[in-house]
C-alpha cells in the first residue's frame, strides 16, 4: 500500500541557526519516515515546494546537505518518492486551488495559513514536520478550516490531523496505520468489489456501483467517500433499536425541503436490492467537496446506500 506523508511547510518558517542543527533536523525527519516504512507501507513524501530546493539554514539548501550527508541518509532521501507540488498526480482541482490560495477553503494553524496540513486532512494522510519547534513535537495537531458553503456563508471547523516529527509519534499511530492497510482501497472499482467485506451492515443499490467505479485512484473524493461509508457502517452496526440517529458520529446529515421533494423527488427515488423503490431523502454531506451520500435506514442494523456523487438538484440549486 502506498502511504502519503505531507510535509508541513510551516515547520521551516524559521531556518535552523546553523548547519549542524539543520543536519539534526534532517536526521530526525529520516528516522520519522523510516518508522512509517517499518510498518510495511510504501511511503511517498509530498511537499509544497521542490524538496531538494528547501532551505534548511541560511545559505544551506537541502542540495548542500545531500553533498555532505552520511551515505545511508543521503541514499534514503535519494530513493524516497518525493512529489511536488502537493497536487501532483491528484485528480481534483480543489487541491490545486488550495495550494495556490485560490480556493473556497483555507486552513490555519494558530492563526497562520497552512497548506500541507490542510491537504493532509483532505487526503486522510499524515502530516510530517521538521522538529524545528516544540509545537511540532506532537502526534496530533489541531487546525482550523474556513470555507464558504453553498449558501455563501462562512463556516469554521476545528480538525485534528495525524502528525509526526519523531519516530515515537509514528508508534502512536500504529493501529490506525494497520487499519488503513486492511481497509485501504485503490479506487472506486476496488471499493465496489470489497463492499460486503468492508461494510457488512450497508446494502448498496445497483446504480451506486457505476457511481463508485467512476472514482479513479487518487481522486480527492475517494478517501472522503470511504471515510463516510466507514462512519455510517460503525453507526449502523451500533443501531439496535429506535430511530436511526447519527448523533455522536462524524457525519454531517441533512434532509430535503418539502419544495425540493415535490420538484425533485424522482431524482432521489432509487431501486433497492429487494426490488422496492424508496425515496432517499436523508443524506450525508462530504466536507470540502460538493458530494452527497443518500441513504435509507431500512431496519436496525441495516442501511441502504442509494446514491454517491455530486449534489443532486434542489429548488435553490438546480445543478
Amino acid at each position: 500500500m502506498e502511504f502519503d506523508l505531507i510535509l508541513n511547510e510551516l515547520s521551516l518558517r524559521n531556518l535552523a541557526p546553523n548547519e549542524q542543527i539543520a543536519q539534526q533536523w534532517m536526521s530526525e525527519l529520516i528516522r520519522t519516515i523510516k518508522a512509517f516504512t517499518a510498518q510495511g507501507v510504501k511511503v511517498s513524501l509530498r511537499s509544497k515546494e521542490h524538496f531538494h530546493t528547501i532551505m534548511l539554514a541560511p545559505n544551506y539548501p537541502l542540495r548542500r546537505w545531500l553533498n555532505e550527508a552520511d551515505q545511508l541518509e543521503r541514499g534514503f532521501i535519494k530513493a524516497l518518492a518525493i512529489k511536488a507540488p502537493l497536487s501532483l498526480d491528484l485528480s481534483n482541482s480543489a487541491i490545486q486551488d488550495i495550494e495556490n490560495n485560490s480556493g473556497l477553503c483555507e486552513f490555519y494553524y494558530q492563526d497562520e495559513l497552512v497548506i500541507g496540513l490542510g491537504i493532509a486532512h483532505l487526503l486522510d494522510a499524515v502530516g510530517v514536520s521538521f522538529l524545528s519547534d516544540k509545537c511540532w513535537n506532537l502526534s496530533r495537531l489541531e487546525i482550523e478550516a474556513i470555507q464558504i458553503n453553498q449558501d455563501g456563508e462562512i463556516v469554521k471547523e476545528t480538525l485534528e490531523i495525524f502528525h509526526a516529527s519523531r519516530a515515537h509519534h509514528v508508534h502512536e499511530h500504529v493501529e490506525w496505520i494497520k487499519n488503513r492497510i486492511r481497509t485501504g482501497v485503490l479506487d472506486g472499482d476496488d471499493l465496489w468489489d470489497r463492499r460486503e467485506e468492508l461494510f457488512p451492515n450497508l446494502e448498496f443499490c445497483n446504480a451506486v456501483g457505476k457511481q463508485l467505479t467512476n472514482i479513479r485512484a487518487r481522486q480527492l473524493e475517494l478517501q472522503s467517500v470511504v471515510k463516510i461509508l466507514f462512519e455510517l457502517q460503525n453507526c449502523c452496526k451500533n443501531w439496535k433499536t429506535g430511530a436511526f440517529n447519527v448523533e455522536g458520529y462524524a457525519l454531517d446529515e441533512s434532509g430535503e425541503s418539502e419544495a425540493t421533494l415535490n420538484n425533485y423527488g424522482k431524482q432521489r427515488t432509487f431501486l433497492c436490492p429487494d426490488g422496492k423503490e424508496r425515496l432517499f431523502e436523508r443524506h450525508i454531506k462530504l466536507r470540502f467537496c460538493n458530494w452527497r451520500i443518500h441513504f435509507f435506514p431500512r431496519e436496525p442494523g441495516t442501511i441502504i446506500i442509494g446514491y454517491v456523487g455530486r449534489h443532486l438538484p434542489t429548488v435553490k440549486y438546480r445543478t
